[in-house]
């Protein structure tokens, strides 16, 4: 249920115009502000892959299969490159402020506490910041 909440929240996110589907170009503005570089030719065909319906856009259940698709392999290095996105400072760990200002790249206006609290539930040796591990738990949860 986390997961699927997760997925909604996401979805959400990269559905700018709020009509329920995600086109190539949200895609790619999306994947954008995240720090990533695709083009408009590789958004396309990546909704065109998974487009359940073939009205050239992705529906909830296209983008969690999306999302969700891939090997193992390519899934651990997809963790590993969203966890550097978060941690930023090049220590190792993701503190409240790096949290803050990623959740803010995506539109999410948070406080530091608050940032605090969200690495709170996940942070399993108390040293309130997230490691991989730790990160990796939270991002199955």
């Amino acid at each position: 249920m986390a997961e699927y909440k997760q997925h909604q929240r996401l979805f959400d996110r990269f559905d700018v115009n709020r009509d329920g589907k995600i086109s190539a170009e949200e895609l790619q503005q999306c994947v954008h502000l995240i720090g990533k570089d695709m083009s408009y030719d590789e958004a396309k065909a990546a909704v065109e892959h998974d487009d359940s319906d073939n009205d050239g856009l992705l529906d909830f259940e296209d983008f969690v299969r999306l999302i969700e698709g891939g090997s193992e392999e390519e899934k651990a290095h997809e963790l590993k490159e969203a966890f550097r996105m978060y941690e930023m400072e090049g220590c190792g760990c993701i503190t409240p402020e790096s949290l803050n200002r990623m959740l803010a790249r995506l539109g999410e206006s948070t406080t530091i506490d608050e940032c605090r609290g969200m690495i709170c539930r996940y942070d399993i040796d108390g040293d309130g910041l997230l490691n991989f591990d730790e990160f990796e738990i939270m991002m199955r949860c």
